[in-house]
């Protein structure tokens, strides 16, 4: 069983800010500003695309209650992401999403992403409409 379902089954300590009936959130053990939080559904879903709509439905209700909780730090923005896979960064194979508050003494880019790359957009759009 994984760690996020041991959690959520009460069987893992962790510090609990909120839950609904299908979704919790705790503060990340490894956080990357003060508040981090991680937001999972109770249910083992590997990933966030395998999460059901109705359950999806929880877990950004508690997004948005975990944002509004967090405000009692003065954040000066939020990161809300959801890594997809290993390759995207995933390393505990159970669906969560960070919100991460952010500050504006981390500068003006706290997350690094690779550099955008050349393509044909409309390319692109007719493969996917």
């Amino acid at each position: 069983m994984c760690i996020f379902c041991k959690i959520a089954r009460r069987e893992e300590r962790a510090y609990v800010i909120y839950e609904n009936e299908k979704a919790m959130a705790f503060l990340d053990i490894n956080p990357l500003s003060k508040g981090h939080t991680l937001v999972i559904p109770k249910e083992h879903y590997e990933n966030v695309l395998e999460v059901p709509s109705d359950v999806i439905k929880d877990v950004f209700e508690a997004i948005k209650v975990v944002c509004e909780k967090l405000r009692v730090f003065n954040p000066d923005g939020f990161n809300v992401v959801s890594n997809v896979g290993k390759q995207a960064g995933q390393v505990i194979m159970h669906a969560h999403i960070h919100v991460i508050p952010r500050y504006r003494d981390e500068g003006e880019n706290p997350i690094k992403f690779g550099k955008p790359i050349e393509i044909d957009l409309e390319e692109v759009y007719k493969a996917l409409v």
